[in-house]
């Protein structure tokens, strides 16, 4: 029997996304660190007083007794925006930043992008405001929850169950932290070629980087309208209007009308635009394909003098 091997107590019964991943982040800094230890689902108070790490039961939150709790009168307390914390939280709060490698800028990523809106859901805080009837996004955490037992089903093996989707969550969390911190230097590189560019209207990206990220880092900008780069899969360059802000997908400016919806080297897209290398533009106006990147380059600067025809754009 191994006595070093720390205790990670929870609640039995049935599981909630704040449970599995507060596991999963508390499973992963202990490997991480070398130790053993055993997730133990339990509602007896001598076993949750026994715990080397006790959450979301035991009615406490204190560090320095690794009591993390949110469930008392009181609560665990919350973020600057309102949002109090789930026993996740509380957990990333405290041991996120480890598997993060003390980078704050990942850390910070993570807890916007998955640890902050499980606390929501978790503690009936709403932050979707669905703009269409009876349609709402499908959560990060339904994948795993759907594994809960129906009321069809036998709950015996409820606590196999929380064991194998607290494995699944720490390979998500690991990726995760891996795509966050390419994220956090991609946006840096984004960042830089925008100081660096002279017309500061049109940004030629170093790498093909993934679409929200660029988007996302320029459209904090208020001067980038286009952006270029080379596609990674061909020997092609795509040309992008920049979106308004981060939390709309509406371009600043589209390209013309007259140039959308143009597919596989239309002869009447390479003579509408004047650009004899042109390939496809879409048919929302916010992205062109062209073979070279001095054609990409015209294209942009034809764009800059066309008239503004911004529009609601169909969905991507």
């Amino acid at each position: 029997m191994d006595t070093n091997k720390k205790k990670l107590i929870t609640h039995n019964g049935s599981f909630h996304a704040d449970d599995i991943f507060a596991a999963a982040t508390l499973s992963l800094m202990l490997e991480k660190r070398g130790e053993s230890f055993e997730i133990i689902r339990t509602r007896d108070p001598e076993t949750i007083n026994s715990g080397d790490y006790v959450f979301d039961v035991g009615g406490m939150y204190d560090e320095k007794t690794n009591r993390f709790d949110h469930h008392q009168k009181e609560g665990a307390g919350g973020r600057e925006n309102g949002i109090p914390y789930s026993s996740f939280g509380l957990i990333w709060k405290h041991f996120g930043i480890d598997l993060c490698d003390k980078n704050i800028d990942v850390w910070s990523m993570i807890d916007f992008k998955i640890v902050i809106p499980i606390d929501a859901v978790d503690n009936g805080v709403d932050i979707v405001i669905p703009k269409f009837k009876n349609v709402t996004p499908y959560g990060g955490e339904q994948p795993f929850l759907i594994f809960s037992p129906t009321w069809q089903e036998n709950e015996k093996n409820l606590d196999s169950i929380f064991k194998e989707k607290v494995e699944d969550v720490k390979k998500i969390l690991k990726r995760e932290i891996e795509v966050a911190k390419a994220d956090n230097l991609g946006g840096k590189l984004i960042e830089e070629a925008y100081y660096k560019a002279k017309d500061k209207r049109v940004i030629e990206l170093p790498n093909s980087f993934p679409r929200y990220l660029y988007q996302d880092t320029l459209s904090k900008f208020p001067e980038p309208i286009y952006l270029i780069y080379k596609s990674d899969h061909s020997e092609t360059w795509k040309v992008e209007a920049v979106q308004k802000s981060p939390e709309t997908m509406e371009s600043r400016k589209p390209f013309p009308k007259s140039w959308r919806g143009f597919l596989d080297n239309d002869k009447k897209l390479k003579e509408i635009t004047g650009i004899s290398d042109a390939i496809f533009c879409h048919r929302n106006g916010f992205l062109i394909t062209v073979v070279s990147k001095r054609g990409a380059m015209s294209l942009t600067q034809k764009a800059l003098l066309e008239p503004s025809q911004i529009e609601p754009q169909d969905s991507i």
